[in-house]
C-alpha cells in the first residue's frame, strides 16, 4: 500500500486545517564536527540546536521548561506582597492625615475668626492690691480682687518656680507654648485607660486661660487657648510668662497669685516660703479648691510628695532634700487663720477710697493698730465668749481701744472672724444703756450743776413715762456724784428733762456721737442705738482734758514704690469741754469705778474712770473706761438680740481690766485730768471754739459753773423746772414717749 505524505503531516509543517503560506525549504546544513546527529524525515539532519527558535540561541545546561498558555480573556493574578500592603497603608494614612489637617485648619480658622484682631491683644492689668499693715509694719491683711500683691520672679527662692515647672510643665523651657510630646503621651495614656486621665495644658496655656478666657471645657476655648499661648510665647520671654503665671494663678480661698496664697495659707511672704510649702502650693494647681493647704490633709500630703519627687527626678533638688521637706504623716499642715485683724482690714478697705479715690495700683496702708494689743484683745474676747458665754448666755463680743489722740489701737468685731465677718465694733449699732448717761450729766454740769448737787431718787412721771431701776428700789436724797456712780435711772431722767433732751443730743454729738439721735426724755437711759466705736471715741475728751477727737485708723497710704498718696494730719474739733466740766466729770466717773457699778474694773496705780451699761432685758452689756492714756469700750451680747444674764459691771469689766493692764504695761501711772490739768485753760478759749462760744455767754449753757442768766449754780434739783425746748405737737411728744423703757446699770 502506498503512503502519501502531505506537507501538513510533516514535523514543523503547517497546522492542520489551516491555510499557511509555504516557506521555501531551508537548505540543510552540514552538522558540525562532533555534533550529535538525529535521524529525520525528508532527508537532511535534525540537530539539538534545531529545538530552539531560530532567533533564540540555545542555552547551555538544561532544556527550557515548557510554558503554559494563559486562557484567553483572563488576566494574570499578582502574588501577595507585605511591602505592597505597607505601601497602601502609608498611602491611606497620608491621605487621612491631609484630610484631618485640612479639617483642623478649618476649625482653627473658624475660632480664630471669632477672636479680636491680634493687634488688640494685650495682657490685662493686674487688679490693684491693698496691703494693710499695723503701726509697727506687721502685715495684717491684703484686700482687693487678687488677695495679695504681685511679687517679682527674681525675689522668689529658686525652688518656688521649679516646683510648679516640675509638676505642671516639665518641658516648659523647651516647647513653643504647646507641648506636642506631652499631648501625645496623654493621648496614649488616655486610650489605654479608656478615659481622659489628665490634662496636657502647658503653663503658657494655663496663663492664657487665666488672662483671657472662661474656664468652660469646650473645643472652642481649647483652640483659642492654644492660639493665645502661641501669641504669649512670641511676645514674652519664658521668665516673663512664668512671672505672669505665678502672679495670676488661682490658689483657692479668694487667693490669686503666689503672694496672696502664701499670706493666706502660711501667714508669710512668698519670698520666705520653705521648700515644703512651695511644693504644697504647686501641688494644689490640679484642683485649687480641693487641694489647697486647708483641704484634706491626706490629699495635700500625697500631692506634696508627688511634687517633691518630680523635682528630685528632674534634678531640681536631691532625693535627700525631697524626703526632708515632706510633711510628717503625724504632723498637721499649719496654715494661717484669719484673726480679728481682718475686722480692721475690712474697715480700712471701706474708707481708703474716701481718702484717695479709686485704687488703680498696688498700695500699702499704714494703720494706727498696735499689733500686740490687737492680738491681746482678740484673745480676751474669744476666751470670754468660750468660757463665760454659756454661763451668762451670750455668744458675741466686741472691743475698741482708742488713745487720747484719737488713734484706734485695737478693734475686735466679733469672737471669731472665720465664722462671722460682721463687725460688731464698727458697723453694728446697739443700745448703750447707762454708758450714755455721762452726756446727760455733762449737760447738767454745763447748766451749772455740780457733782455735789442733791437730787431725789424717787418715782417720777414724765408725760406718762415712769422709769425705774433694775432693783425696783429708790435711794431717796442722793448727790449727782453718787447717782451716776450707782446709775440711778430716775435721776438721769430728771436731769435730761430739766436741761432738755435737745441739750443732751447736742452734747453727745459735740463729743463724737454721729448716729442719729432723737431729743426725747428716754435718751437719758441710752435707748437710742450707737456703735461701740463712736461711743468709745466720745469718752476720749474726758481722758485728754477736753479735746474732741475724730477716731482715725489710717496714718499713711503709699504706692508700692513708696510714693505718698495720703498722710494723716492732726485734726479735730478742738476743745469741746471746759476744764471745769472735765474735772467734774472725771470726779464722778472715777467714783463710779471706786464704789459704783464699775467697781470690778481695776488697773493698779492708775486713776481710772468709766461707766457701765446694760440695756433692757440685759440684751447688751457694755463698759467704757479710761485712763489719761487710753479709752477702751467692751460690748457683750447676742446677734439675735436675745436676753443675757449679764450686767455691764460683770464680764465686760473683767475683759477691760485685763486688756488695759497689757496696754499700760511699763507706763508711769497718772491721774485723770482735772480743772487744773486740762489741756486748754478756760481763759484761753476763743469765741469761735465750740466751748469758747458757750463760755462767752451767748445764752446757751456754758462751762463757767453758772446758769446762763447769771444765777448761782443750784445745789438741789427739788423744784427745778424742765427746760423749754422748741415747741412740739403734744401728739408727736406722746408718740415719741410710747414704748420707751429704762436701762439699768
Amino acid at each position: 500500500m502506498d503512503f502519501e505524505i502531505s506537507p501538513e503531516d510533516r514535523i514543523g509543517g503547517a497546522q492542520r486545517g489551516r491555510k499557511a503560506k509555504a516557506k521555501p525549504a531551508a537548505k540543510p546544513r552540514k552538522p558540525r564536527k562532533g555534533e550529535r546527529v538525529e535521524p529525520g524525515f525528508g532527508g537532511g539532519f535534525f540537530t539539538a540546536a534545531d529545538a530552539y527558535d531560530d532567533d533564540e540561541p540555545p542555552r547551555r545546561g538544561r532544556a527550557p521548561k515548557p510554558q503554559k498558555k494563559q486562557p484567553r480573556g483572563r488576566k494574570q493574578r499578582k502574588s501577595f506582597s507585605l511591602w505592597r500592603l505597607f505601601g497602601r497603608l502609608i498611602y491611606w494614612v497620608a491621605t487621612l492625615g491631609i484630610v484631618g489637617a485640612l479639617c483642623v485648619a478649618g476649625v482653627v480658622y473658624y475660632y480664630w475668626m471669632q477672636m479680636p484682631a491680634v493687634s488688640t491683644w494685650a495682657v490685662p492689668e493686674r487688679p490693684a492690691n491693698i496691703r494693710i499693715v499695723a503701726a509697727d509694719g506687721q502685715m495684717m491683711s491684703n484686700r482687693g480682687k487678687m488677695g495679695g500683691e504681685a511679687v517679682a520672679l527674681a525675689d522668689l527662692p529658686d525652688y518656688v518656680p521649679e516646683a510648679f515647672i516640675a509638676i505642671e510643665d516639665k518641658r516648659f523651657y523647651q516647647h513653643f507654648g504647646i507641648d506636642v510630646w506631652g499631648l501625645g503621651a496623654v493621648a496614649v495614656e488616655s486610650l489605654k485607660a479608656r478615659h481622659v486621665t489628665r490634662g496636657a495644658s502647658t503653663i503658657t496655656q494655663q496663663l492664657a486661660k487665666n488672662l483671657f478666657l472662661t474656664p468652660d471645657q469646650t473645643l472652642g476655648r481649647k483652640v483659642q487657648e492654644a492660639l493665645l499661648a502661641l501669641w504669649l510665647e512670641h511676645n514674652y520671654t519664658k521668665d516673663q510668662i512664668l512671672d505672669l503665671y505665678l502672679n495670676r494663678v488661682f490658689f483657692g480661698n479668694n487667693a490669686t497669685g503666689i503672694e496672696a496664697a502664701s499670706q493666706t495659707y502660711f501667714g508669710k511672704s512668698a519670698k520666705n516660703l520653705s521648700l515644703g510649702e512651695a511644693a504644697i502650693l504647686a501641688g494644689s494647681m490640679q484642683a485649687p479648691s480641693r487641694l489647697n493647704p486647708k483641704g484634706d490633709p491626706k490629699l495635700v500630703e500625697a500631692r506634696q510628695k508627688l511634687v517633691l519627687q518630680a523635682m528630685a527626678d528632674q534634678g531640681y533638688i536631691s532625693q535627700k532634700e525631697a524626703d526632708a521637706a515632706t510633711v510628717d504623716p503625724g504632723q498637721d499642715i499649719r496654715t494661717k487663720v484669719a484673726g480679728s485683724e481682718s475686722y480692721v482690714a475690712d474697715w480700712v478697705e471701706q474708707i481708703v477710697q474716701s481718702y484717695i479715690g479709686d485704687v488703680k495700683e498696688d498700695i500699702v496702708v499704714y494703720t494706727t493698730i498696735n499689733w500686740d494689743l490687737q492680738k491681746e484683745a482678740e484673745f480676751l474676747v474669744k476666751e470670754a465668749v468660750a468660757e463665760q458665754g454659756p454661763k451668762y448666755h451670750f455668744t458675741q463680743g466686741a472691743l475698741v481701744a482708742v488713745d487720747t489722740s484719737g488713734a484706734v489701737r485695737a478693734v475686735v468685731g466679733g469672737a471669731d472672724y472665720q465664722k462671722s465677718q460682721y463687725n460688731r465694733a464698727v458697723t453694728s449699732r446697739r443700745q448703750p444703756g447707762s454708758t450714755f448717761k455721762p452726756f446727760v450729766y455733762m449737760a447738767a454740769m454745763e447748766k451749772g450743776y455740780t457733782p455735789d448737787t442733791m437730787s431725789q431718787d424717787a418715782p417720777i412721771n414724765i408725760n406718762g413715762w415712769s422709769p425705774n431701776d433694775a432693783d425696783n428700789k429708790f435711794m431717796g436724797p442722793i448727790t449727782l456724784r453718787d447717782a451716776l456712780a450707782y446709775s440711778r435711772n430716775t435721776v438721769a431722767a430728771q436731769l435730761a428733762w430739766i436741761v432738755g433732751p435737745d441739750k443732751v443730743v447736742e452734747v453727745a454729738q459735740r463729743l463724737g456721737i454721729s448716729s442719729p439721735l432723737q431729743p426725747v426724755p428716754s435718751i437719758a437711759l441710752g435707748t437710742q442705738e450707737v456703735s461701740l466705736l463712736e461711743l468709745t471715741s466720745a469718752y476720749v475728751p474726758f481722758a485728754n482734758g477736753g479735746n474732741g477727737v475724730i477716731a482715725n485708723v489710717v496714718t499713711r497710704i503709699e504706692t508700692a514704690s513708696g510714693k505718698v498718696l495720703y498722710e494723716a494730719s492732726p485734726a479735730g474739733p478742738g476743745q469741746v469741754i471746759s476744764p471745769t466740766v472735765v474735772g467734774e466729770m472725771n470726779d464722778m466717773l472715777s467714783t463710779a469705778l471706786d464704789i459704783g457699778t464699775g467697781k470690778h474694773a481695776k488697773l493698779a496705780g492708775w486713776q481710772i474712770g468709766g461707766k457701765t451699761g446694760t440695756s433692757q432685758k440685759a440684751r447688751d452689756a457694755v463698759f467704757v473706761g479710761f485712763t489719761s492714756r487710753m479709752v477702751t469700750g467692751v460690748w457683750l451680747g447676742n446677734d439675735d438680740d436675745t436676753p443675757t444674764t449679764l450686767a455691764g459691771g460683770s464680764v465686760p469689766t473683767q475683759i477691760w481690766s485685763d486688756f488695759m493692764a497689757k496696754a499700760h504695761q511699763g507706763l508711769t501711772p497718772q491721774n485723770l485730768p482735772d480743772a487744773s490739768s486740762a489741756a486748754v485753760p478756760a481763759s484761753e478759749l476763743q469765741p469761735n471754739d465750740p466751748i469758747g462760744a458757750l463760755a462767752a455767754g451767748d445764752g446757751q449753757p456754758g462751762g463757767t459753773g453758772a446758769l446762763p442768766d447769771g444765777q448761782p449754780a443750784p445745789t438741789d434739783l427739788t423744784g427745778a423746772q424742765p427746760a423749754q425746748p422748741a415747741k412740739r405737737s403734744p401728739k408727736t411728744i406722746g408718740d415719741m414717749l410710747k414704748g420707751l423703757f429704762g436701762g439699768g446699770n
